[in-house]
């Protein structure tokens, strides 16, 4: 289980949903570099385990949204500082990848 919840991608939905409801091709959007299927795929997992509800409007077209849960928000919250944190830290991150790939680079 925790491997399923700590893939970017359901981290990255995760916050995105945050926000509130939202459509598929918003949330994709939103959350960016992800496949249609990638994203589909996320989405299902995160219904299957009780942490997104889908609700589908009837109408013509029908308006499917993606909203989380009460379960879906709590696990928001510690989502949503690591998420914090990464953005915080990304420079730091980068220094670091770009010093290991310096430093694998030289013999």
């Amino acid at each position: 289980m925790l491997e399923r919840l700590s893939d970017k991608w359901t981290l990255l939905v995760v916050r995105a949903l945050g926000n509130g409801p939202v459509r598929f091709n918003s949330l994709k959007r939103e959350v960016g570099e992800i496949s249609q299927k990638m994203l589909a795929s996320t989405l299902r997992d995160l219904e299957e385990n009780g942490f997104v509800v889908r609700t589908v409007t009837p109408i013509t077209p029908p308006q499917v949204e993606y909203a989380l849960t009460d379960f879906g928000r709590d696990f928001e919250t510690p989502v949503r500082v690591l998420a914090d944190w990464v953005i915080g830290n990304a420079a730091r991150i980068d220094a670091a990848r770009a010093d290991y790939a310096a430093r694998r680079a030289t013999p």
